[in-house]
């Protein structure tokens, strides 16, 4: 095992320690990391979603900032604003929170639009516009955001555009009997949190990032994904299937499932473990899906299971 499969094995260890009984579930995440890519976590309360996206903070070592968003939140909230400084007789641009490197965003589905989209705008965009200034975010720059079903009171659910701008979108789902049992055992005396020590820093995670970026992916490959996205669009229940930049984005994540698999180029099997979780919140059903409550990711699997997966040889050929 090379130096950066220990690197990333130690960081899944560490995170275990307070996530208990999900390791795909961090995984996913983990691999959304290394993609540079942001991740959407949606549930119900009091499964861990925040407390999951708070160990992924300490132990990447990154300089974090944590937003509870509310019905009165602003976009100056996050986004920061100008002052005037009597002593330069200039506007001063005060930084908002997103002026970090990992943002947590507890909440984001019980905001308004008008602040949904001044932080998503900037998570596409990776840079924010205040008073007609433009301010670079730091590097590497990533959000974890955390949102209640939307069928909870008070929330405004969140548009296909805006869910694009997630890599993917994950549920923790509740724990099994175990797992459960051992949560009530080790939680009465301590703070789970306070077991985890950081992995990386900054720029040791920005050299994996590029790591991942450089994993190869082959033209068998390349076609694989293409076809997945043709037949999302081709899909009776679906109005609109997987954009290019969704296609994109089922490579980005591929790669990062391949090298936390230890290789350094893609096999079909990597497309297949995370095309769901890449597809599905793009995926925007007909009125007849919905009304025949099909599910997006039910349908995602229908069609990884219609698609034939090509034959590629070791090394990714």
């Amino acid at each position: 095992m090379n130096s950066e499969n220990q690197k990333t094995q130690q960081v899944l260890q560490e995170i275990e320690k307070v996530v208990i009984g999900k390791n795909e579930v961090i995984e996913k995440i983990l691999m959304a990391v290394l993609a540079a890519g942001h991740v959407l976590m949606e549930d119900v309360p009091g499964v861990g979603k925040t407390t999951t996206a708070m160990a992924f903070a300490r132990v990447l070592g990154l300089e974090t900032r944590r937003i509870q968003f509310t019905s009165d939140t602003v976009p100056s909230d996050i986004l920061g604003f100008s002052v005037y400084d009597k002593k330069s007789e200039c506007f001063v641009y005060k930084p908002g929170p997103i002026m970090t490197n990992l943002l947590l965003a507890d909440e984001i589905n019980r905001t308004s639009s008008k602040t949904q989209s001044a932080l998503l705008e900037a998570m596409e965009e990776r840079h924010v516009s205040v008073d007609g200034s433009t301010y670079a975010l730091p590097s590497p720059f990533m959000v974890i955001a955390t949102q209640n079903p939307t069928g909870s009171a008070g929330t405004t659910m969140l548009p296909n555009s805006q869910l694009d701008r997630f890599l993917i979108k994950i549920s923790m789902g509740y724990p099994d009997l175990e797992s459960q049992i051992s949560i009530l055992q080790e939680r009465h005396s301590e703070n789970p949190l306070d077991k985890v020590q950081p992995v990386l820093d900054k720029a040791g995670l920005q050299a994996l990032i590029d790591e991942t970026t450089a994993v190869h992916v082959a033209q068998p490959v390349y076609a694989y994904v293409a076809q997945l996205a043709q037949a999302t669009r081709a899909h009776p229940a679906v109005q609109l299937g997987l954009s290019p930049r969704g296609a994109l984005a089922v490579c980005r994540m591929a790669k990062a499932c391949a090298f936390l698999s230890g290789r350094d180029y893609v096999v079909p099997e990597d497309v297949t473990a995370i095309f769901s979780d890449v597809a599905a919140h793009r995926l925007m059903l007909n009125a007849k899906a919905r009304m025949m409550e099909l599910d997006a990711q039910q349908l995602a699997g229908e069609i990884l299971k219609n698609v034939p997966m090509p034959a590629v040889r070791s090394g990714g050929k």
